[in-house]
């Protein structure tokens, strides 16, 4: 049987950066940011070819091991079969190893970049087998979700397949990221996490989750007790203590602040008004970074859209 045909001009797939779990949405919420890597993959005769700029460009492999080649990979091969070669170029804004969705920003373009390159891609790969397959790559559906979707999305797996919905967000609703020059890696994280946690704890989570969704949609001024977490945050405290007093700090201030996904980014949900004033909060050793919502999700593009 014949493998499949590519498109012989590249293509350019855009990726938001996301932040999960926003609070009490432990594993299920995320949020797309207008913060965005870009990657230009094009079929090539032979060989494969890996040049990146920005984020990561000192540290990350440039071969098979690079996690946006994996991922596509994984595609071609439910596509049908692998390119001959492949030239893949990244543009890498997204801080890694910070709680900003990097890994899941690269596999969902490389699945998208791969659908896009393949005549029929669509058709034999379409948006809810592109969700699948992040997830299987991945792990967990919450930030590649949003990173496919954009906005404000709920994730779930159910009998082993993920799902998910978009939300919008409020337009009134401003994000500020501060991101600390010091990683942290996600299993550390994820290690630091109890095997149970006390009823009272996962009642009130459950009841904030369930705020969280009208505050971010409909009544931003409900954000901060909708905010609140008992599950995972304060757990994880030994691994990031400077973030977790800085979403102490920013929350007595008034600030909807949480950890952005598994940190040690800190993220704060303000409005237009008070987004300035909350990024000089933080202090030193913090990158404040005023940024958007992001709505669209990822994107193929042009390759001459702006930077």
């Amino acid at each position: 049987m014949a493998g499949p045909a590519f498109r012989a001009a590249a293509v350019r797939v855009r990726v938001p950066a996301t932040s999960a779990n926003l609070g009490p949405g432990f594993d299920a919420f995320g949020l797309a940011l207008g913060l965005y890597d870009d990657v230009v993959v094009r079929v090539a005769d032979s060989g494969l070819h890996v040049d990146i700029a920005g984020e990561g460009a000192e540290t990350l492999s440039r071969d098979e091991k690079h996690l946006v080649v994996r991922s596509l990979r994984t595609a071609f091969d439910v596509l049908g079969g692998q390119p001959r070669g492949l030239e893949v170029v990244c543009a890498n804004r997204i801080p890694h190893g910070r709680g900003l969705g990097s890994s899941s920003a690269a596999i969902c373009a490389g699945i998208m970049a791969a659908r896009a390159v393949t005549i029929g891609g669509q058709d034999k790969l379409n948006d809810a087998a592109l969700l699948e397959l992040a997830n299987e790559i991945e792990g967990h559906p919450d930030n590649v979700a949003a990173c496919l979707l954009g906005g404000f999305t709920l994730a779930w797996t159910e009998s082993g397949t993920a799902h998910a919905i978009r939300l919008d967000p409020s337009e009134a609703v401003v994000p500020v990221v501060f991101v600390p020059s010091k990683p942290v890696l996600t299993e550390t994280a994820r290690g630091l996490l109890p095997r149970t946690v006390p009823h009272v704890d996962a009642a009130v989570n459950a009841g904030r989750a369930a705020l969280l969704v009208e505050a971010l949609t409909r009544r931003p001024e409900l954000l901060l007790p909708a905010t609140e977490d008992r599950l995972h945050q304060d757990y994880r405290a030994p691994a990031m203590p400077e973030s977790v007093a800085l979403v102490n700090r920013l929350r007595a201030e008034g600030v909807p602040a949480v950890i952005s996904g598994a940190g040690p980014t800190v993220l704060a949900l303000t409005d237009d008004g008070a987004a300035d004033k909350v990024s000089q909060l933080a202090g030193t050793g913090w990158a404040a970074n005023r940024l958007t919502l992001d709505g669209a999700g990822a994107s193929v593009l042009p390759l001459a859209v702006g930077q």
